[in-house]
């Protein structure tokens, strides 16, 4: 096993799951091939009904199950990693797939500088076939270029510093526990308000450019706005992370480089398409931070996640009967 900075290189990978299908197989196989081969591979799925759960132990996972009524973003990786035996614990989505046998190699490489660096995550490249809007997006979160982010970059960055993503992430053991764990009930951004946490304790962040997944989505302008609009709930529950919000910059700059490349394209059609879907997002954010100004019943239809909102809203009913 490989060490360096005083840590045992023992990677437990941990995959939440939901109805993961047939590309699950060909996940865990790649990942089994690693040239770093993971110490464990931990499935927590959430009441599957399509035989995910069945695959997975068959392919040598350790299979957790959660009931979907208790799913969260932050607790469900919580209880996983609280069963992982390894002194690095990756997170993976189940629609991430490896670029190549590196991926765990080079996303941990970071981790094994210095013990400053504690959180590391990969670059995520567009499936084949994703649209032109999808492929320019991962493109500007996810350069090709490899990146440390410190407190020293707030100034600079805002809150992109704390920018990390658990579709392909690693964070090391002992610091995760020494953060509290990711945060829960959460409904959106477990990643970046643990990342934001190591950032302010004084770590870096590392972005692997060399450690790469496919991973890309093709959301309806519905499901934007949706995602958006948990985006903006999970802002307004942790108002201690307003100060470095610059959610509208880095947007426009996104709108920019997409308008630019569909114009050298000669794509003008989805520009219309480009138009509706920045005001879903721009929209369900601003929607999203002022959530407690809207009726509960449709607070919960304009949720992607109805059942962790509700986790958060007893949570929040049961400080406020304490205080």
């Amino acid at each position: 096993m490989l060490t360096k900075s005083n840590l045992v290189c023992r990677v437990s990978v941990i995959i939440p799951t939901l109805n993961a299908g047939p590309d699950l197989n060909e996940l865990l196989k790649r990942l089994k091939q690693q040239s770093l081969p993971p110490y464990e591979l931990i499935v927590i799925d959430s009441s599957s009904n399509d035989g995910t759960a069945e695959l997975a132990r068959e392919a040598g996972a350790l299979v957790i199950p959660v009931k979907r009524s208790e799913f969260d973003h932050g607790g469900t990786r919580n209880h996983a990693a609280m069963q992982a035996k390894g002194d690095i614990l990756m997170f993976m989505t189940q629609d991430a797939m490896p670029r190549d046998e590196k991926l765990i190699e080079e996303l941990v490489k970071p981790l094994l500088m210095t013990e400053k660096n504690v959180y590391a995550y990969a670059r995520q490249l567009a499936k084949p076939g994703a649209n032109v809007l999808e492929r320019l997006a991962r493109e500007h979160n996810y350069p090709a270029e490899s990146k440390l982010k410190s407190y020293e970059d707030i100034d600079q960055l805002g809150i992109k510093t704390f920018f990390c993503s658990n579709v392909c992430s690693a964070i090391r053991r002992e610091v995760f526990e020494a953060m509290g764990r990711f945060q829960e009930p959460v409904i959106f951004n477990e990643d970046l308000f643990m990342a934001a946490k190591c950032v302010l304790s004084g770590y870096n962040i590392a972005y692997s450019a060399e450690a790469a997944v496919y991973h890309s989505h093709d959301y309806s302008v519905v499901e934007q706005f949706k995602r958006y609009f948990d985006n903006g709930i999970s802002m307004r529950c942790n108002t201690w992370i307003t100060p470095y919000s610059a959610v509208g910059k880095a947007g426009s700059n996104l709108v920019k480089l997409q308008l630019k490349q569909l114009h050298k394209e000669r794509q003008w059609l989805l520009v219309p398409k480009l138009a509706v879907e920045s005001a879903a997002k721009l929209i369900g954010y601003k929607l999203g931070m002022n959530y407690r100004l809207l009726p509960s019943f449709l607070t919960r239809k304009l949720s992607m996640h109805r059942l962790i909102l509700t986790h958060i809203e007893n949570q929040a009913s049961g400080v406020a009967m304490k205080q």
